[in-house]
């Protein structure tokens, strides 16, 4: 009997603990528009359950609807207040500059700029983000283009002159100030009873993130060039990412980068279909048609956009965020996009 008792117990493998069951609390993006409808709270609140087989489960708040300030985040990151949170990169860059790089105002007219810009930049962002804050980056994600809608007719950027033009960043202000405009900051949410209050006569926003507020209904020109992305980072801080197990950090690490994905894709697409439905072209599928003069970029237009990156809102960066930023700049994103920016001694 001890035999069989001893042969039984050689030959029965070791078990390994499965993995306790771990409900994770999310901050995501902005309410209301599609990368958080169709993608984030999904994700989290259905698929996370399925995907982990019950491993991990999870709840999901947009960060403008959970009395949280953008400019706040990473700083509630790393205190453990947010243990999983999005943080808009134009609003932490209002305190931490160096982060704000990769949407500079004018930097990337297009997704293909914009997908060089991350993919060079990005590296030192995840160290300078675990280095400084504990946060374990996860993800990046990318709003449709932020183009400029206006209330009265426009023929290009040199138009914006004496406007008074909703911002979300400073190098969004940098950027209209350059242009002779009156930047104006204030949150997405504000935007529609701002523009009808009289306070603002054009805003800078995602071409269909604006349709989804009914921006096309109170303004009637929109320009084509992404003035910036709305680039976001999402991560974990630091011990809440190490209670994990590591078979939870491993599908973690690959669902979200698989949502990650899905989102860029539905930026890039929404992009285009933004200014479609917007001006009510073809190619509208999931926006409500407007009536809009849709402002095609213009060879000055293009001029004039690098100059301002170049000679205002590259130097302001870097007046705000200190000289090494300038050699960040040059290591990542300069050769890049092929601008340098000058290292003050």
């Amino acid at each position: 009997m001890a035999l069989a008792l001893l042969v039984g117990h050689a030959t029965v493998p070791a078990q390994t603990p499965a993995p306790r069951v771990q409900h994770l609390r999310i901050v995501g993006g902005l309410a209301g528009l599609n990368q958080y409808t169709r993608h984030e709270e999904p994700f989290w609140t259905r698929d996370l359950a399925r995907l982990s087989g019950g491993h991990l489960t999870a709840e999901i708040v947009p960060f403008d609807r959970a009395g949280i300030r953008g400019q706040e985040m990473l700083r509630l990151m790393n205190l453990g207040v947010v243990p999983f949170g999005t943080a808009l990169l134009g609003l932490a860059g209002t305190e931490v500059p160096e982060v704000s790089a990769p949407d500079l105002a004018g930097l990337s007219p297009d997704m293909a700029s914009l997908k060089r810009v991350v993919g060079a930049f990005r590296p030192h962002l995840e160290r300078t983000l675990k280095k400084r804050y504990g946060i374990e980056v996860l993800a990046v994600y990318a709003y449709p283009a932020q183009v400029v809608f206006c209330n009265q007719p426009f023929s290009g950027l040199a138009g914006l002159a004496d406007r008074r033009v909703r911002v979300s960043s400073p190098t969004q202000a940098d950027w209209v100030q350059a242009l002779g405009g009156k930047p104006v900051l204030a949150g997405f949410a504000d935007i529609m009873a701002q523009m009808r209050g009289g306070n603002l006569d054009c805003a800078i926003t995602g071409t269909m993130s604006g349709n989804t507020i009914g921006l096309h209904t109170v303004t009637s020109h929109v320009h084509t060039m992404a003035v910036s992305w709305g680039l976001a980072v999402f991560g974990a801080n630091g011990a809440t990412w190490q209670a994990l197990v590591p078979e939870q950090q491993a599908l973690l690490r690959r669902e979200v980068q698989r949502l990650e994905r899905n989102i860029w894709a539905e930026s890039e697409r929404e992009t285009g279909e933004g200014l479609a439905c917007n001006t009510s072209a073809p190619g509208c599928k999931g926006g409500s048609l407007g009536h809009m003069t849709q402002v095609q970029t213009s060879a000055a237009d293009e001029q004039r956009r690098r100059e301002i990156l170049v000679q205002t809102v590259l130097p302001r960066w870097i007046q705000r965020c200190g000289p090494p930023c300038a050699e960040v700049w040059n290591q990542t994103i300069g050769p890049a996009v092929g601008i340098d920016a000058k290292v003050s001694r």
